[in-house]
């Protein structure tokens, strides 16, 4: 009876040193291997292997290629430099910071990105060169909330958003420009530029792909489901866009924009020649009125004359 005593008692004090030495990284499941040191839960992330500490948000980077382990495939009035992720997931090259490199590729097609690592370049072969890693220094986020008969009370949304965003995901306050309400729209302003950014300070980039996360249902924290409630009412969001806006305009040739935009290029284009032919006639109209005119006021002066 000793000895089986002996080896119960030795498995009690195993399972509790590892207990002791065993966390869980509450904001982001996508790890493995976690443990306690110095009182803080670091976990590696999976896809990258990268150490992360679990009591800050995660990297986008990392986050992304974490995704792509599960998934292969994914598809994801603003200011004139604005513009979305088309491209949705890929499996991106990050820095030992965990930030994204400026250049990212898919075998031989290569494009630089911006510090969400979204994409602000045409694609094109591997000697492109990406000479900085230009930073996103305004995004926005735009919801749709499904029909209502009344509107939402715009004090009680914004109360809302401003808390989740500055405890949820830890962002300063003063980097949250604006939250706009006018029904069904609602926009988030989140600005942060290079020199009001502090190293302790979590990037709006980061925030954003968090707060993505939640509200279309695919959480990257532990057991912790985001509910979007406004006045005790809970609030279904129909549609979520992101839109990016760099230090430095996107460059992006015409070939490379959206059916959609270019056929409202082309209407506009339309509208602005037909205005022009329209406003030439109308000058020459108006200027054989004036020539009759002032012939008849000859013939009636002859008239007069004789």
């Amino acid at each position: 009876m000793k000895p089986f005593c002996g080896a119960a008692l030795l498995l009690l004090l195993c399972a509790a040193a590892c207990a002791q030495h065993s966390c869980i990284c509450e904001k982001n499941k996508r790890v493995t291997n976690c443990r306690v040191d110095g009182g803080v839960c670091w976990c590696d992330v999976v896809g990258s292997g990268a150490t992360v500490n679990c009591s800050t948000l995660t990297p986008k980077c990392l986050l992304m290629k974490a995704e792509m382990m599960g998934s292969k495939s994914g598809r994801r009035e603003k200011p004139k430099d604005a513009f979305e992720d088309t491209d949705g997931l890929y499996d991106p090259e990050c820095e030992n910071t965990g930030i994204f490199k400026a250049k990212q590729c898919n075998g031989t097609t290569c494009w630089c990105v911006n510090t969400a690592g979204v994409r602000r370049t045409d694609k094109h072969d591997a000697d492109l060169k990406c000479n900085q890693l230009v930073r996103t220094r305004w995004i926005i986020i735009e919801m749709k909330h499904a029909d209502r008969n009344t509107p939402l009370n715009t004090e009680s949304l914004k109360k809302f958003f401003k808390e989740t965003i500055t405890s949820r995901y830890m962002l300063d306050g003063r980097y949250i420009s604006s939250v706009l309400y006018e029904k069904p729209y609602i926009t988030i302003d989140l600005k942060q530029n290079s020199s009001e950014k502090s190293s302790g300070d979590v990037d709006i980039a980061d925030v954003a792909y968090y707060f993505e996360k939640d509200v279309k249902g695919d959480s990257i924290f532990h057991n912790n489901i985001l509910n979007v409630t406004i006045d005790n009412e809970m609030l279904k969001l129909e549609k979520t866009v992101v839109y990016y806006v760099d230090e430095i305009a996107p460059e992006f040739s015409m070939k490379s924009l959206t059916p959609g935009l270019i056929a409202v290029i082309v209407v506009i284009v339309i509208a602005v020649v037909a205005a022009i032919v329209v406003l030439v006639l109308t000058r020459r109209r108006k200027g054989k009125y004036v020539k009759a005119e002032v012939k008849e006021m000859n013939e009636m002066r002859k008239g007069l004359n004789a």
